[in-house]
């Protein structure tokens, strides 16, 4: 490679890692994150708890005032969402903030299912799902720049640790084994 192409190739490859550097820590955090989803929900934290409650005498469909009456038993007054009855014996109320409480009506038992977003994980998972237009067009730039990155790094070194030798089979490693999980899996 002339140097010229070579010197291009390294100021390339550094420039565009460190413009996108924040990137690359967004997507691998939620790329993780999102890994896990079967073990746990990365973008909420959910408590469950359950209590008896005083059922008010004035629950209905069309006035809220009950519900709320049921969500000051649980300091949630001022997250009143919605509510319904799923069955003649329980009500469900959904709250502003995420979670709800389901009632049963016959003995007053509960299940108040709290959502808190998580911390950090909540926010990069919400990029990496494409919130808007423009991000989706500045995420498909990150791919490309993803793209240059692996190929501008490619011919970073010369010599016994360049792609020529040392560089080739770790390459070739780096294929065949997405390669070997993808025939495994599918």
């Amino acid at each position: 490679m002339p140097m010229k192409i070579r010197k291009l190739n390294r100021v390339l490859h550094r420039d565009l890692g460190y413009l996108f550097t924040g990137m690359i820590i967004i997507y691998a955090i939620s790329g993780i994150a999102l890994n896990h989803v079967k073990d746990f929900n990365p973008n909420y934290s959910i408590t469950r708890e359950q209590r008896t409650i005083r059922i008010p005498q004035n629950l209905s469909a069309n006035d809220k005032s009950g519900a709320i009456e049921i969500l000051a038993q649980f300091d949630e007054q001022d997250n009143y969402r919605k509510h319904y009855f799923p069955s003649k014996d329980e009500l469900k109320i959904f709250l502003k903030e995420g979670g709800s409480i389901v009632v049963n009506l016959q003995n007053g038992k509960t299940l108040y299912e709290s959502l808190k977003k998580r911390p950090i994980l909540h926010q990069v998972n919400f990029l990496h799902y494409n919130p808007g237009h423009l991000w989706k067009w500045f995420s498909d730039i990150f791919a490309v720049v993803l793209i240059t990155l692996a190929i501008t790094g490619l011919f970073i070194l010369k010599g016994k640790n360049g792609i020529t030798r040392r560089g080739a089979w770790l390459t070739a490693i780096g294929f065949i084994v997405p390669l070997a999980l993808l025939l495994m899996y599918y």
